[in-house]
């Protein structure tokens, strides 16, 4: 039986392609969902439906509003993909550069190309909702003077000629999805886990990070990543998204033990294996 995946995106995007990438072993149907609240929402509603997306990237940083859609979900993190971001630029074929007048993509894939945008003059630079859609309209509608910045999956899917690509500023351009199940979901077992994702609160007393971080030293465990986040109506009060990586799993839930006195509110968003 095809597992369901339900993402940000239709089919072309950025998403569809990690989704396929992390299960490559497996036949997947795709489920497009037009925002990242719609994936927690159909997840949470149908249990049989696995989500995956993106929580951070290389050159925009994090998605701070995702951190807090996991978070609130009360889903679990089973995975992660990390994955190389290349932009095409993509016409209707037969279309040549100078016949375009209007370039459309998703906000941040067009912040990712500025420095190729910015040889393009007296174009119009429109923001949508996702890449490969942007991508589907031009060879829906027949948009003869319009070009998009998208995946190579989107424009062979959708027909349109490549003129350009790698046209990303910065070639390190990576994306981070996680991949979410419902709480209940099986997941790894412990010997394969060597990450985890967790979140809490601290007091608000002088050295109470650093007495966190002195302990979670002590264990070995890797942070790979710390992000704060401010709480809505505690003023200076923060949540702390924290990813750890280890070698032993056992000392990991030692680590975990030594630092609840420590913290407020602590929880494990998901153990799962590292992405390499």
């Amino acid at each position: 039986m095809k597992k369901q995946i339900a993402i940000q995106g239709i089919t072309g995007s950025y998403h569809e392609i990690a989704a396929r990438k992390f299960f490559s072993e497996e036949e997947i149907d795709i489920i497009g969902c037009g925002s990242f609240r719609d994936v927690i929402s159909i997840v949470r509603k149908q249990p049989d439906i696995l989500g995956v997306m993106a929580i951070e990237n290389t050159i925009a940083g994090s998605l701070l509003q995702n951190h807090e859609l996991v978070r609130k979900s009360e889903l679990t993190v089973i995975g992660e993909y990390k994955l190389r971001i290349s932009h095409c630029f993509a016409v209707l074929p037969g279309r040549t550069i100078t016949d375009v007048t209007a370039i459309g993509s998703h906000p941040m894939a067009l912040m990712q190309c500025e420095k190729f945008l910015s040889t393009l003059h007296s174009v119009q630079i429109i923001e949508k909702e996702d890449t490969a859609a942007s991508a589907r309209q031009i060879a829906e509608q027949h948009l003869e003077h319009h070009a998009a910045i998208c995946s190579r999956e989107a424009a062979h899917i959708y027909g349109l000629e490549i003129l350009a690509e790698s046209i990303e500023t910065n070639k390190h351009n990576f994306t981070r999805f996680l991949v979410l199940a419902p709480s209940d979901f099986p997941g790894l077992d412990n010997k394969e886990k060597s990450k985890a994702s967790l979140v809490f609160t601290l007091p608000h007393t002088i050295g109470s990070l650093s007495q966190v971080l002195a302990v979670l030293s002590f264990y070995s465990m890797n942070l790979s990543k710390i992000q704060s986040f401010p709480m809505i109506g505690a003023a200076w009060e923060y949540l702390f998204y924290v990813d750890l990586t280890f070698a032993d799993y056992s000392r990991y839930k030692k680590a975990l033990d030594a630092i609840l006195p420590l913290t407020k509110d602590l929880r494990i968003l998901g153990e799962y294996k590292e992405f390499t």
